[in-house]
């Protein structure tokens, strides 16, 4: 498989952490108290090392002057240690406040993300999703929306020990600014280094995501009850394991390389840090060897210059993972700028409360993106108020493509639809979408309780069962639900626990019910009755006739018997329309269609 390397600077992770705005923005309309007070125990926990280093400090010089005075009084030294104690206490407070705040706001702003991504992409263009590129983008994106609770904390966290640094660089300036010096010195290699491999891990990571993506996909494949069948059947276990096992290596091959170069600067480069602290800590142990500062003060200072050394190293390091983290974050972003081109127009109409001439399609054609082949090509043909019109023709002869254009989930390439007179792209898109339904051959098996799976046919309607049964009772999915242990209430599909599986021909009606409770002024059946026998697939299409008496319908069906129902029949072919007529006037021209009706009609004889 092809892969193009991707190569990330310095400069790139700079220019990433634009998002960061945008990221705290959401963490703060997720929940503006938790953030808040989550920020607030973060500032207040950011002086308490400060605070501790000089009591200790106080502490040791206190106890070296009573050594020195046997006979001074002692209400200082148990003052300072009480006051430590009681601030020792209130930091392990405060730490757990800020452990349960992020814990708490960072599932929220997870879930938040997720739902977002969620009604992100239910918006965007039917064509976008049959795009190889678009999915890399949506897996990346999906990834970001479980792994940015680590990035908040690392925010958060950053600001806190910036603050503390601050603070001790104070005192440390106060006793001797050279400190600072040898300081900065100590961390940057590090720094240098942890910012190199960051940029080589992301490169990394992005550069493989579609192989990550096939990773996915065949272990899934490889232990899920939808393939577990085929899996048996024919042996696979082994093929797709070994098919893994050689990805996965790969993978980790590059990975590890990686991983040993950066252990292995990672060692030089902290060695050098850890030299640059011992030597400041020499330093100051001269000076208080000469007198020029106290042994509480030798703590104080050692203790700060090295937490401030260990700080300011997390802070650094810290700052190339937020730098990555905002990298993967553009991931995010980037999906969520991706836009669609079919939309509602600014002028747009509404959909006619009833529709009074119909569809009509004008030298209508069309082709998938990236693809030179014509799916639909200079099509015409009209599709009256009220009329049931049957779509046949060959597999690959443009008739799915047909209806989806009919339900403007793609535009035509050329041509335009008209609704009534007025070009569908007009209308306003949640509008048209609402006045028409459509069920696919492959339809969605939702593994939910089995009036959810009737409902998601008008979500709007979820809590209104009266309706739910109605459109049961119209599809014949009402003797199917009767027979389940929980009925409406049953959990369908084995998913979850005390799932129930489905025949194929007892979904075919739970997904009719879907068209039904629709109540839609344009109804399609794209082949959903492909599982029903014959006898069983005349019984839906007739009862279906009968309860849309006064709407349109798209029927999709490969038996000519049951297309024959229609008020009349579109053949397509390749693309374009060969013939069109009522059965008997297709019977009598002597075509294409009369031709298959008879070699059809010869294999019931």
């Amino acid at each position: 498989m092809s892969r193009t390397k991707e190569k990330q600077t310095f400069r790139d992770q700079l220019y990433a952490l634009r998002n960061l705005p945008s990221f705290l923005r959401l963490i703060w309309n997720t929940n503006r108290w938790l953030s808040a007070g989550n920020v607030a125990l973060r500032l207040i926990k950011s002086v308490v090392p400060l605070a501790m280093l000089y009591l200790g400090k106080e502490i040791i010089d206190e106890v070296i002057h009573l050594i020195d005075q046997p006979n001074a009084a002692t209400d200082y030294l148990w003052l300072v240690v009480g006051l430590e104690f009681a601030l020792a206490v209130f930091s392990d407070l405060i730490t757990r406040g800020i452990t349960l705040f992020d814990s708490l706001l960072g599932d929220l702003v997870s879930n938040e993300t997720s739902a977002k991504l969620i009604r992100h992409a239910a918006t965007l263009d039917l064509y976008q999703f049959e795009d190889a590129n678009f999915y890399d983008k949506l897996e990346r994106a999906r990834r970001q929306t479980t792994g940015r609770t680590v990035l908040m904390s690392q925010i958060l966290s950053q600001l806190q020990d910036t603050i503390t640094v601050i603070s001790l660089g104070i005192g440390l300036v106060a006793f001797n600014p050279w400190l600072i010096l040898i300081l900065i010195l100590a961390i940057i290699p590090s720094f240098v280094g942890e910012t190199h491999f960051n940029q080589k891990s992301y490169s990394l990571t992005r550069s493989w995501t579609p192989e990550r993506r096939e990773l996915d996909y065949v272990r899934f494949i490889g232990a899920s009850d939808h393939t577990v069948k085929e899996v048996k059947t024919f042996g696979l276990a082994s093929f797709l394991a070994e098919r893994f096992e050689k990805l996965a290596t790969k993978y980790y091959r590059a990975n590890r390389k990686l991983a040993i170069k950066r252990a292995g600067w990672g060692i030089l480069l902290s060695a050098l840090g850890t030299l640059s602290y011992y030597g400041a800590y020499v330093f100051i142990i001269f000076q208080t060897t000469a007198g020029l500062i106290t042994v509480g003060t030798l703590t104080f200072l050692a203790g700060s210059f090295n937490r401030m050394r260990n700080m300011l190293q997390s802070i650094m390091n810290r700052f190339s993972r937020i730098a990555e983290g905002a990298l993967y974050l553009q991931d995010l972003f980037d999906f969520f700028a991706i836009k669609p081109s079919i939309v509602s127009q600014p002028e747009a109409i509404p959909f006619p409360e009833k529709i009074q001439e119909g569809f009509a399609f004008e030298n209508v054609s069309f082709k998938y993106f990236n693809s030179e082949h014509w799916v639909i090509r200079d099509l015409s043909f009209q599709l009256k108020a009220g009329e049931k019109l049957a779509l046949v023709g060959e597999n690959g002869a443009g008739k799915t493509t047909l209806v989806k254009l009919l339900a403007r989930l793609y535009d035509p390439t050329e041509g335009r639809i008209l609704l009534d007179g007025v070009d569908l792209r007009q209308y306003e898109l949640e509008s048209l979408r609402q006045n028409i339904g459509i069920i696919f051959q492959d339809y969605a098996q939702f593994q939910m309780r089995a009036f959810e799976n009737i409902a998601v046919g008008k979500i709007q309607d979820i809590g209104q069962f009266p309706a739910i049964e109605s459109a049961a009772r119209k599809s014949l999915a009402d003797t199917v639900i009767e027979e389940l242990p929980g009925g409406y209430q049953q959990m369908l599909g084995k998913r979850f626990a005390k799932g129930i599986e489905l025949s194929g021909g007892q979904w075919q009606k739970i997904a009719l019910a879907r068209a039904y409770i629709r109540n839609a002024q344009l109804l399609i059946l794209d082949e959903p009755t492909s599982a029903l026998d014959a006898r069983a697939e005349h019984e839906v299409f007739v009862r279906f006739a009968e309860l849309i008496q006064d709407r349109s319908a798209v029927l999709i069906s490969h038996r000519f018997s049951t297309v024959r129902m229609a008020d009349r029949i579109l053949f397509l072919e390749n693309g374009q329309l060969l013939e069109m007529g009522t059965h008997q006037e297709l019977i009598e021209k002597e075509g294409k269609y009369a031709e298959l009706f008879r070699l059809q009609a010869k294999g019931y004889l």
